[in-house]
């Protein structure tokens, strides 16, 4: 008796037989999403595939960091032979809160993710927990359909590996990350000119809108949380852009005594206008933050995670506070007055 196909050898079959298909992230795009996004265009090219790139117009323009992008093959709206086409989900732990849920009627569906919280809502789930991030995936794949990365699609896997990573600092970095690192470099990726192009070159509005946040810090329960919030006044006053707010939380979680940081930040555009858009970091293992979001209908990673929201602050805080409590201190009743950091 023959064992069972895994799902990486279906996933390899799938893309070794359709002929044409539509690739989609999750909302927000970030690195990881938008690296997937673009190499797995750029592998399914080399094989010779009729394939287009879904991204909302909600979600551009793309965050100033990944402008850089070739996005040949994007379509902005579902191809009108959409159930004749393999629908491949990218880096997507959860489709019905995204605007990718339009492209449903695919022919079939790919959900290739390392989200240990996916709901597995594709007709084929290819998702690896233990994956440093989802071009990690994309990465074996390439190599199981014996493709030969070209310079696009190595910079592009780079750029995903080192986001995803926080620069092969966070926790989810694995010897596999590192291996990968330098294939992609010995393929043609120029390390420095992507640290440059990710990380340098700030315009004014991200530094004052980095400013703002840290001027009005909250800490809660002798620090546990710190909370930042961000209005569409903060915004306006920084003359920022929406995607000027990536990489703020992570000054918060660097706060000493810190177990959970929080950015609030008003959402400006799109259907959810006026929400808050709830990013969570945990410092270590003691909190998993992916449960908090997932009492609020959003998702991500142990340590990394978010939801949106209409709550209002205080109703937020003593939700957070609560969140955490019972993880950190379940046996605990009442904890100690917010604190304002000057």
């Amino acid at each position: 008796m023959s064992a069972r196909p895994t799902t990486r050898e279906l996933v390899l079959e799938r893309l070794r037989e359709d002929e044409r298909f539509v690739l989609a992230a999750h909302e927000s795009p970030d690195g990881d999403a938008l690296g997937s996004l673009v190499a797995m265009q750029g592998l399914l090219t080399a094989l010779g595939k009729d394939s287009v790139m879904f991204i909302s117009p909600d979600e551009l323009p793309l965050p100033r960091e990944y402008r850089f992008f070739s996005l040949d093959g994007m379509i902005q709206a579902p191809p009108a032979d959409i159930s004749q086409r393999t629908v491949v989900f990218l880096d997507c732990g959860n489709i019905d809160r995204n605007s990718a849920s339009v492209l449903r009627d695919g022919a079939h569906l790919l959900n290739i993710d390392h989200h240990h919280d996916n709901t597995r809502f594709g007709t084929l789930n290819h998702v690896v927990p233990d994956a440093s991030c989802t071009a990690e995936i994309i990465w074996d794949l390439m190599h199981g359909l014996r493709v030969r990365p070209t310079p696009s699609i190595a910079e592009a896997l780079y750029v995903a590996l080192v986001t995803d990573t926080g620069r092969f600092m966070y926790e989810n970095t694995g010897p596999r990350a590192h291996v990968m690192a330098a294939e992609l470099i010995e393929a043609g990726v120029d390390v420095p000119d992507v640290y440059r192009r990710l990380y340098e070159g700030l315009p004014l509005g991200k530094l004052t809108l980095l400013a703002l946040a840290l001027a009005q810090v909250q800490r809660f329960d002798a620090g546990e949380l710190a909370l930042a919030t961000l209005s569409a006044e903060d915004f306006d006053r920084a003359e920022a852009e929406e995607s000027y707010s990536e990489g703020i939380i992570d000054q918060l979680r660097a706060l000493e005594g810190t177990k959970v940081a929080v950015l609030a930040r008003e959402i400006m555009s799109g259907e959810r206008k006026g929400q808050q858009k709830i990013s969570l970091r945990a410092t270590d293992d003691d909190v998993d933050v992916s449960v908090i979001a997932r009492a609020q209908g959003g998702g991500g990673h142990r340590r990394a995670a978010g939801f949106s929201t209409t709550l209002e602050p205080q109703e937020l805080i003593a939700f957070l506070r609560e969140a955490i409590a019972a993880q950190l201190h379940p046996s605990a009743k009442g904890h100690a007055a917010a604190t304002t950091l000057a």
